[in-house]
């Protein structure tokens, strides 16, 4: 018999009656019923209930016991009372009376209930991860995360992907994020960079010979946390294909995505082909490159209502180039006062200055705007929204930029105030078209708008003969639910095209062979046409899961401040590293140590 168990907590049944089985596992739960105690005990596959009665020469030690004390257990399997089968276990319908009882590990006070489902604040549970992950829901999404992980490997190995891995260490380069560097012992007052992303080398991976490439990869960047962002560091399905188009990555990819989705998930999801909607359509209809399309909410331009009329802030505000977003409110005109009332102070708390609206009635519109339109304007406004008697229109006039980020957060919050957004399912799009580049409203300065590694449309002849604002990219990014999944491009191959692109936005020839001397210096012997994309595996696991934040599904995370309290990190170096470093560390004011007063 093996040492410690024949058996794991989840596999006896009624066939094992009579069987002599040994068990190790934590105690879950005990329950004291005078003469007898049952111990549940469990291991990662499940629960079985063991008893031991008070004559047995092992109850004091099995009374002793404290929850999550690591056990061994031998003994008969016997089947349960018909009043006391659980058929809430598989185990449910027998248990092992404790014949011989050894402790492996014994458990002290606990932190933290393990078999409770009670919230507990985060930074105990991280600290205590190793507990927390012991609670069955947060084990059961580990195991989903690693489920989901190897569905897409083989998914991606049966579309003749191969998995290659790419250097951790590396070198620093702009591409948006603050790098994490490490300094190098050998060479003094030089750093690697952790990865952004794999990107220049799943390039180089292309440029040299290979045709499909992906990985599991890690990726890190300095950057703040939010719900759908872990801090410091996450995981992406990264991938590159050679002698591909743009429509050649999105069908490649959407039988991936969409088999990982199907197989764990009983939601409804979009059929392939996903939507692919322009850029501009998409900040036009939903106010932001990430539409949620459970919403069936769809933002209007209703400029043109306004332009001239009496309605003098939208009117005057037109005349400086604004432009006015309608959102529409399906069946509105029941709702008391104070559900417009609310959007017109939530409005003001997104930096507006308020959201004026209409309610569209029998013979004209109420509200305060109505008053200042005439019937043909609020025909024209019924008509440019799409909507009919009993709707409403929440407004946002502003500066395009400004109209739409509004109108595309009001969407959003109509659309769950009014219980409008599609439950059970995953709707899928790909946002296509890109604009090249942005321009910075404050500084007035060109930059990259998305992924300065891709092709412009139009190659070269484009970024000479049109204003920058003007040119597209062949970037698409992939969007689940109103969350960006990943972003990919077909990449810039052409080392005059990446020159011009990046001379666009102020880097010159020297600046752009120093920052990408690999790739540049590849892309000169001979580089094929290549595209890819990067959905992100935590943001996967998160919506299948369906998690409240992105850290539930990983691991051993770090909390909202970017620490790791389960093992202490970031911590100081001691002296003796700097030195071997060569690097002293410079603190900021506020951390610095005060001097003591003199005397």
């Amino acid at each position: 018999m093996h040492r410690y168990r024949t058996h794991t907590c989840n596999d006896l049944r009624e066939s094992h009656v009579g069987e002599t089985v040994r068990l190790s596992g934590w105690v879950h739960r005990r329950r004291d019923h005078g003469q007898l105690l049952f111990v549940d005990l469990r291991d990662h596959f499940g629960i079985t209930q063991c008893v031991i009665d008070v004559g047995s020469p092992l109850f004091a030690k099995a009374d002793a016991l404290r929850n999550e004390s690591v056990v061994r257990v031998e003994g008969p399997v016997v089947a349960r009372s018909e009043e006391t089968i659980n058929d809430g276990l598989a185990t449910g319908r027998v248990e092992v009376r404790i014949a011989d009882l050894e402790v492996l590990s014994a458990a002290e006070t606990l932190p933290f209930p393990v078999n409770s489902d009670a919230d507990y604040p985060e930074d105990m549970r991280l600290r205590y991860r190793f507990l927390d992950l012991r609670r069955e829901e947060n084990h059961r999404n580990i195991i989903l995360r690693a489920r989901i992980i190897d569905s897409i490997r083989r998914r991606m190995v049966d579309a003749s992907f191969q998995e290659f891995q790419t250097p951790i260490l590396t070198a620093t380069s702009p591409e948006g994020a603050r790098d994490f560097l490490v300094p190098s012992r050998l060479h003094p007052g030089k750093f690697y960079a952790l990865p952004q992303a794999p990107q220049q080398f799943k390039q180089l991976i292309m440029c040299s010979g290979f045709d499909r490439y992906f990985q599991i990869a890690p990726c890190f960047r300095d950057e703040d946390s939010r719900a759908d962002r872990s801090p410091g560091e996450f995981y992406q399905l990264d991938l590159e294909m050679a002698f591909v188009e743009e429509n050649d990555v999105l069908t490649a990819v959407e039988p991936v995505l969409h088999g990982v989705y199907d197989e764990f998930s009983d939601a409804a999801l979009t059929p392939m082909p996903w939507p692919r909607i322009p850029y501009a359509e998409s900040m036009m209809k939903y106010g932001n490159d990430k539409p949620d399309l459970r919403n069936p909410l769809v933002i209007a331009d209703v400029t043109e209502a306004f332009r001239g009329s009496d309605f003098k802030i939208f009117a005057g505000q037109i005349e400086k180039g604004a432009v006015v977003r309608a959102v529409p409110a399906p069946k509105a005109q029941d709702r008391p006062r104070s559900f417009f009332d609310k959007m017109n102070d939530w409005a003001r708390e997104q930096g507006a200055p308020g959201m004026g609206w209409i309610v569209f009635e029998k013979g004209g519109g109420r509200g305060p705007i109505a008053k200042n339109l005439s019937d043909e304007r609020l025909a024209l406004l019924k008509k440019l929204a799409g909507v009919g008697e009993g709707d409403a229109l929440f407004f946002a006039c502003d500066r395009e930029s400004g109209a739409a980020r509004l109108a595309g957060l009001a969407r959003d919050k109509v659309g769950q105030d009014l219980d409008l957004l599609e439950k059970d399912a995953f709707r899928f799009c790909w946002v296509v078209d890109y604009p090249m580049y942005e321009m910075d409203e404050e500084t007035g300065r060109i930059d990259f708008s998305h992924n300065p590694f891709s092709m412009p449309q139009g190659g070269l002849e484009a970024l000479e003969s049109k204003e920058p604002l003007d040119v597209l990219a062949h970037q698409y990014d992939v969007v689940c639910n109103g969350v960006e999944l990943g972003s990919g491009a077909i990449r810039n191959h052409l080392p005059d095209v990446m020159v011009k692109a990046f001379g666009i936005v102020g880097y010159g020839r020297e600046t752009v062979e120093s920052s990408f001397p690999a790739l540049l210096n590849a892309f000169k012997y001979g580089a094929p046409p290549h595209g890819g994309l990067a959905p992100g595996v935590d943001r996967m696991v998160m919506q299948i899961a369906d998690l409240p934040n992105i850290r539930e599904g990983i691991l051993f995370p770090m909390n909202q401040r970017a620490e790791d309290l389960l093992m202490g990190a970031p911590a100081a170096p001691d002296d003796k590293q700097l030195e071997e470093l060569h690097i002293r560390v410079h603190l900021p004011p506020e951390l610095r140590e005060t001097p003591p007063a003199k005397d």
